[in-house]
Parts: structure tokens; sequence; C-alpha cells
């Protein structure tokens, strides 16, 4: 029963070293938060991502895109190109009279939630990190368990549920910080930088 255990616990702290970091996706879950959009479904579909791809690495469909290294490499160029998009997007808000973004902030409820789960879903699946960490390490790690890989795997999945419940949660809560038109000026310049940074970062690994 012990070594079940370990090994969530494992699974939880390695999830955690993996998940939580700043980058595309993370920032949309905090920007939605902040606007109070959608947070729900947005948090939701991280987070069953996640599960779905933690339990396809521990399956061995790590196994399976580490014999394709096209697969990630495509994975690399079409989601550096629709990061790098994004960050310029983020930029073009930043740069907006002030005006401008208090009507934006106000208008952001009012966006679809389909589109919101599109876009989630985007920097979701289209990140290549998410394959390299969630699905090939992830995967590796828990076999190294033996016959305690699903409790890892268990670990792992409630790291990935509190993390974006917390951040998603976290965010809503600093919305009252955002009521000015220069605090989502310096949001969205932070998210310009990242994902601008980030999608750079991809295509140029390739």
């Amino acid at each position: 029963m012990s070594t079940y255990v370990l090994a969530a616990v494992a699974g939880l702290l390695t999830g955690a070293g993996l998940i939580i970091a700043i980058g595309p996706q993370n920032v949309f879950v905090i920007r939605q938060g902040v606007a109070r959009s959608h947070v729900i479904p947005v948090v939701a579909v991280c987070a069953i991502s996640d599960v779905v791809l933690i339990l396809a690495g521990v399956a061995g469909l790590g196994a399976l895109v580490a014999a394709h290294p096209a697969v990630v490499t495509i994975a690399k160029i079409v989601g550096g190109g629709y990061v790098v998009v994004l960050g310029l997007m983020a930029a073009r808000r930043c740069l907006r009279s002030s005006e401008a973004i208090v009507t934006n902030a106000g208008e952001a409820n009012n966006v679809s939630r389909w589109a919101a789960v599109g876009m989630t879903l985007a920097l979701t699946w289209l990140n290549p990190h998410v394959y390299l960490d969630t699905v090939l390490t992830m995967g590796a790690i828990a076999n190294s368990h033996g016959n305690a890989k699903w409790a890892f795997a268990i670990g792992a999945c409630l790291a990935s549920l509190l993390w974006f419940a917390s951040l998603g949660g976290g965010a809503t809560r600093l919305a009252r910080h955002f009521a000015s038109p220069r605090s989502w000026r310096v949001l969205d310049a932070v998210v310009a930088v990242v994902m601008l940074a980030m999608g750079a970062m991809l295509i140029a690994s390739v």
C-alpha cells in the first residue's frame, strides 16, 4: 500500500513541477479569470486535457510520439506560429488607447463560450511542450514505477486539477485590481512578451 501512496505523491509533485509554469495556456487562464469570462469552462478544458494527456502518456502513447519525431516538429511549427499570433494580438491591445481597453475589458464577458473553449483547446493541444512534458516525460516517469504507475498518474492528474482550479479562481479574485485601463495594459504587455518569446523559441528549436 505504501508503494502506491509514494507513487501517488511522486506523481503529484512531478505533475506540479511540469504544469506550474508561466506559458501561453496559463497566461490565458489568468486573463480569463481576471476578466471573469467563461472561467469554469476554460479551467475545465485545461484540466481535462491534462488528464487525458497524462493517462495517454502512462498508457504508452509517449513511445508512439517518440518514434515519430516529425509529429513533434510539426507541432512546434504550428504551435509556435499560433502563439506568436496571440502575442501580437495582446501587443495590439496593449498599444490601444485607454478608452478602447476599458471597452474591451467590459466586452470580454460577451465573447462566445465556444470561442473561449476553442482558443483554450488550441493553446493546449497545439503546444508541443504538452507532448514533450506531459506525454513523454510524465509517461516515462510513471512507467518507471512499475505496477504503481497508475497511482502515479492519479497524483499527476490531481496536481493538474488543483493547479488550474487555483489559477482560475485566484485570477478571478484579482479582478478588482484590474479596474483601471493601466492594469489591463500591463497585463496585456506581459501576455505579449510571454507568448512572443515562447512562440519564437518553439519555431527556433525546429
